[in-house]
């Protein structure tokens, strides 16, 4: 018996080290950031990939722009939508991670009572969905330059590592300054500059407010339930909403 259990504890130790020099090997060069733009992102990646299996053509449009060529409106409205906090925080949004896991555990009971296979003392609730107001604008950051579309523990796990480094070797202004560079506005659709002609047919640097908030109703679901053409009038309603909180944004860099 004490044989196998020094065999099972010595490749647990073997499994973990071996983990543990794959995460440093593949671990990204974050500091590169301050002065390198990223070239690509694992999103982009993955639309392109996904395209190319559906047989459809591979769409990227992505024009890079400082953050003083884009508009204090979009910035803002993007703020207001995805990370009121964002100048407070340290890349994690404690409360709104809180609040997201007590809604994940009632919506789990709800199913599960429903389903009849709700048991209180053998339960283990689902993972919480992390939508906008949980995951902040670094960590969808994070997501967007270096990991999948998995959701699951160990993802997350990764994600608040690579978030950690991020705001450590960034400051807010560059973390932000990339997210309005990369993230996805519609179907190869990325960044501001991109999104702003495709939907305005203008520079990002002159967007109203109005517009500013339109693109920002997008972010958390571009391609279906926040695409204008889709649902146009989720869209519009997002934006009101987006518009009225705008005003309590302060841009602290």
């Amino acid at each position: 018996m004490w044989y196998w259990t020094k065999v099972l504890t010595l490749v647990l130790v073997g499994a973990v080290t071996v983990w543990l020099l794959y995460e440093f090997i593949t671990f990204p060069s974050i500091s590169k950031l301050r002065t390198e733009n990223p070239t690509t992102t694992s999103m982009i990646e993955f639309r392109l990939s996904e395209a190319k299996s559906e047989n459809r053509e591979p769409r990227k449009s992505q024009i890079w722009m400082p953050i003083e060529q884009i508009s204090p409106h979009l910035q803002k409205a993007v703020l207001a939508g995805e990370d009121s906090h964002f100048f407070q925080h340290n890349g994690f949004d404690w409360d709104a991670i809180e609040a997201a896991w007590d809604e994940a555990v009632k919506e789990g009971e709800k199913q599960a009572k429903e389903e009849g296979e709700f048991d209180q003392n053998d339960w283990i609730p689902p993972m919480p969905s992390f939508k906008r107001g949980a995951s902040t604008v670094s960590q969808q950051l994070t997501k967007n330059l270096y990991l999948s579309e998995e959701r699951s523990f160990f993802r997350k796990g990764r994600e608040a590592v690579y978030t950690y480094f991020l705001e450590r070797e960034l400051s807010k202004k560059r973390i932000l300054e990339i997210y309005l560079n990369v993230i996805e506005w519609g179907d190869g659709i990325y960044g501001a500059e991109a999104a702003s002609r495709v939907y305005f047919n203008k520079s990002a640097s002159n967007l109203t407010p109005q517009e500013a908030a339109y693109l920002s109703a997008m972010i958390p679901s571009p391609l279906n339930v926040f695409n204008p053409k889709k649902n146009p009038k989720r869209v519009v309603r997002r934006q009101k909403i987006i518009l009225r909180g705008m005003n309590s944004i302060k841009l602290a860099y």
